[in-house]
């Protein structure tokens, strides 16, 4: 495995166990819709680090094969949007569900029922909007459709928004916009370090999961091994492993 300077976060783990703040750690993988040699991939990563996926798969794309070909100790089966669809308007992001337009709330109904139907209790009723975007008035109507949970990208602003816990992801380790391989791991690990510095000093929510972003479809042998060492150092760090199920 590739050698990386863990130094800044060892350093900001031990000043979270310094000022008593735990850290919950929970991992995200989207674009799942099929058993394939990277997805089983990642289900050799969760099993050596111990850390379970909390997967985001395409409900319109899903292969109906899936569910019996996860492992229940590996994967936490989430609603990732409906069809991974772009809807953006000229000069706007990629989005699927931030684009104003009518059908949105009839797509992730459909996309909770498919789910539900594909995953019975195994479900996680947590929606992961495509792009990590998604617009007040898709949110406000998850509630009432079964949603609890709502996933995106970044700190997050409050523990709720629109009825819905909010759980993001705060670590990405590809470069989207450049080579799509490794962003430089000194980078990551600086930003990771940084955040958790502030959560230790009061500066950020302390009590929000941190959350791994992968994709494992797009995944390069240094984004592999980053991803597998990162989760390794922060459980060695103190951070513990966090699913839904730890919380209740």
């Amino acid at each position: 495995m590739t050698e990386f300077d863990w130094t800044p976060l060892r350093a900001a783990l031990a000043a979270c166990r310094d000022a008593g703040v735990d850290v919950p750690l929970w991992w995200r993988d989207d674009d799942a819709v099929a058993m394939t040699p990277a997805l089983s991939q990642l289900s050799q990563v969760s099993k050596r680090c111990g850390v379970p996926v909390h997967l985001a798969i395409i409900p319109a794309h899903v292969d109906e094969a899936l569910p019996e070909a996860l492992d229940p100790a590996q994967f936490v089966p989430v609603v990732h949007g409906w069809a991974h669809t772009d809807y953006s308007k000229p000069g706007e992001k990629k989005n699927e569900f931030q684009t104003l337009r009518c059908g949105s709330l009839a797509e992730t109904q459909q996309a909770l029922d498919k789910m539900a139907r594909l995953f019975g209790a195994r479900l996680r009723p947590m929606f992961v909007p495509p792009w990590n975007r998604i617009n007040d008035e898709v949110a406000h109507g998850l509630v009432a459709q079964g949603y609890r949970i709502l996933s995106t990208y970044g700190p997050r602003a409050g523990a709720r928004l629109a009825d819905l816990d909010m759980v993001n992801t705060h670590v990405d380790p590809i470069w989207w916009k450049g080579t799509r391989d490794l962003v430089a791991p000194e980078q990551l690990i600086a930003d990771a370090a940084a955040h958790l510095t502030d959560r230790a000093s009061g500066l950020a929510d302390a009590h929000e999961p941190f959350g791994l972003l992968t994709h494992h479809l797009v995944h390069t042998p240094a984004i592999w091994s980053f991803s597998e060492a990162f989760l390794t150092e922060m459980q060695a760090g103190g951070a513990r492993p966090w699913t839904m199920e730890t919380d209740k």
